[in-house]
């Protein structure tokens, strides 16, 4: 059945939107997603950020209190004298007020004198603990988290040890633990000297804040964070720390309502975090739910891994947010699908006829008519199709009318190089021999006059003919070197072998003109067929002009290596020299072109060299700034040539 135009058009755009509908809805549900995850990850992020420095404030205070509490004269005085009495009556006050678990002091040597929750015990050492020690050697006030076992709880007070003390619960993805209780406890603590007067250490002041069921930190983080808000019934937010991992003080809850102490975290976070030392900002399991959550560890005063903090958004309330998101997107999509489908009712008879002035366009092109052109005046998309295409059409012509000039520039060049060599090989035959003969006889006069007979301004003119025809002499083997076509004798050779010679025989020149030679030769170079002769002498002619042209001295890198995929090898000579202007950049391998003076060079070793180099299949290129210097590219085949 044939299908008019319209009907197919009709027929493609409902086919297109329903595509390009299911391609659009599937990224932008992908993209809804990853955007609401990401912007909740960022969220937990800052929030942990906010949590820590409310856990860093509490350990601060405890800072703070001692300090205050360490310049107190009457507990210099008490400690001086060890009157414990007093110091248990000043100290079980300063607890009091300052509402923390631990107040104890040492003397110099970390030995108890009085605890103010238990002042029973005491004479104890306490010079082992990392942060009294630390006090007692620096000399300075010490703060850190460290996790303190039974029996040093029991001696600073049994409440704190019932306190710290936890059955463990089993909770899914958790990592499992053979015991079933914990005793030891994660302590806030610090330490600061007591110094007398006149600076002498009279003993150590510390303090400690018993985590354990101390619920002060994590509310006061979901207070702050997350004001109370809650979603379907629960925390929207929630805070926890961690002693290792296990839950020690939280405000996550169990199914029952009660708080989730005793419970761990999952084993992924408990790689990450504890083993590896990491922070996880990624959606986790908690206890009895998911959460977008964020975990760094907590370290001692060592920077050893004593437990962990985390904060954590309520994974469901996001999740909701997506689904309602992308069921508006949805809606929204199928919408303007069935919008779209109604408007190609009405696009379809306007494309049509366009579309045949189109079809018309190019099968004119195509047949070779670049002048063609379509014409199209509307200004929506078909017309700027026309437009478009009129342009191309345009484009193609100049291009095609450009690739022939220069075709036509390329065999112009070609003839007249051949045509030159030609003329060259010619003119250089027929002058050579009288050249050769006006030569051999200015050498015999000068002989003669060396033996005293003649005059001396004879002599001067003989020497000046025989140097001008040597000059000339030079002349006509360069313009039989450019001319001929002499057969490639390749062998196997090592391009820096061949570039060593070439440096050996120009060095006195790089000497004299005070030119620093580089080398950076690659050693792995594979073997190459070359002429090694005539490539020889293209490194000789162009190290010979970078020489010159660095009169002053200057710095001449020579380095290969392997390029384009290793097909090429590639010999660079970079100079500092005097640099070839803009104009006279594309003339440098035109015979006779140079910018030396007329007793330095004839303009051909650059040619002979192109010559050569392009028997060999490979390349020369140049590049130059006027005053920073020149860099010749050679560029030699690995493949053999047929």
């Amino acid at each position: 059945m044939c299908l008019s135009l319209r009907t197919k058009l009709i027929v493609s755009f409902v086919v297109v939107m329903l595509m390009s509908g299911l391609v659009a809805t599937l990224v932008g549900i992908h993209l809804i997603g990853r955007r609401i995850v990401e912007q909740a990850q960022n969220n937990v992020k800052m929030d942990l950020n906010s949590a820590r420095e409310i856990y860093q404030d509490k350990l601060e205070d405890i800072e703070n209190l001692l300090n205050y509490t360490v310049l107190r004269d009457s507990i210099k005085n008490a400690l001086a004298v060890r009157d414990r009495e007093t110091l248990g009556e000043l100290l079980t006050s300063v607890r009091e007020k300052a509402n923390v678990d631990i107040l104890t002091i040492t003397d110099r040597d970390g030995n108890v004198v009085t605890r103010s929750r238990n002042p029973g015990t005491y004479g104890d050492d306490q010079s082992g603990d990392p942060i009294v020690h630390t006090a007692l050697s620096t000399g300075e006030i010490v703060s850190g988290a460290i996790i303190m076992p039974r029996d040093e709880l029991l001696k600073e007070g049994e409440q704190l040890a019932r306190r710290a003390r936890l059955v463990i619960i089993p909770t899914p993805q958790a990592k499992p633990k053979p015991e079933q209780e914990h005793t030891s406890g994660l302590v806030l603590k610090s330490a600061a000297p007591v110094l007398d007067d006149n600076g002498g250490l009279l003993g150590v002041l510390y303090a400690g804040e018993l985590l354990n069921r101390d619920y002060e930190v994590v509310d006061k983080v979901k207070d702050i964070l997350y004001r109370g808000e809650k979603y379907k019934g629960k925390d929207i937010g929630t805070a926890t720390i961690f002693e290792g991992d296990l839950r020690v003080s939280t405000n996550v809850v169990n199914d029952d309502g009660s708080r989730a102490i005793g419970t761990c975290v999952s084993e992924a976070v408990y790689d990450q975090v504890l083993l590896k030392g990491e922070s996880w900002i990624a959606r986790a399991f908690v206890v009895n739910d998911w959460y977008i959550s964020a975990y760094e560890p907590i370290k001692d005063s060592a920077g050893k891994i004593v437990g962990i903090l985390y904060v954590g958004l309520l994974e469901q309330k996001f999740t909701d947010m997506e689904r309602e998101t992308t069921l508006s997107f949805l809606g929204v999509t199928l919408a303007g699908m069935v919008l779209a489908l109604a408007v190609s009712y009405v696009l379809a008879d306007n494309i049509t006829k366009p579309v045949r002035r189109l079809v018309a366009a190019s099968e004119q092109i195509a047949s070779g008519n670049l002048a063609y052109r379509v014409g199209l005046e509307s200004r929506d998309e078909i017309g700027e199709l026309g437009r478009m295409f009129d342009r191309m059409a345009a484009s193609l012509k100049e291009r095609d009318e450009q690739l022939k000039a220069y075709t036509e520039r390329q065999l112009l060049r070609s003839e007249r190089l051949a045509s030159l060599g030609r003329l060259a090989a010619g003119v250089a035959h027929e002058i050579n021999n009288p050249l050769t003969g006006v030569l051999a006889f200015g050498h015999l006069l000068l002989r003669k006059y060396s033996k005293g007979k003649g005059d001396g301004a004879d002599k001067d003119a003989l020497e000046t003919i025989v140097n001008e025809t040597a000059r000339c002499k030079r002349i006509v083997r360069g313009l039989l070197d450019f001319a001929r076509e002499t057969e490639l004798q390749e062998a196997t050779a090592d391009i820096n072998d061949i570039l060593q010679e070439a440096l050996r025989l120009t060095e006195n020149q790089a000497l004299v003109n005070s030119v620093e030679i580089i080398r950076k030769f690659d050693e792995n170079l594979p073997q190459s067929m070359v002429d090694k002769g005539q490539i020889q002498q293209v490194f000789v002619n162009i190290l010979v002009n970078a020489i010159d042209a660095m009169p002053d001295g200057g710095r001449l890198c020579v380095s290969s290596t392997l390029a384009e995929d290793g097909r090429f090898i590639a010999v660079s000579f970079a100079d500092t020299g005097c640099g070839i202007d803009r104009e006279n950049i594309g003339r440098v391998f035109d015979p006779f072109f140079t910018t030396k003076d007329a007793s330095k060079g004839t303009g051909l070793g650059l040619a002979v060299s192109y010559g050569i180099v392009t028997r060999h299949n490979g390349s020369i290129e140049v590049e130059s700034k006027v005053g920073k210097g020149s860099t010749f590219t050679v560029r030699l085949p690995l493949e053999e040539r047929s």
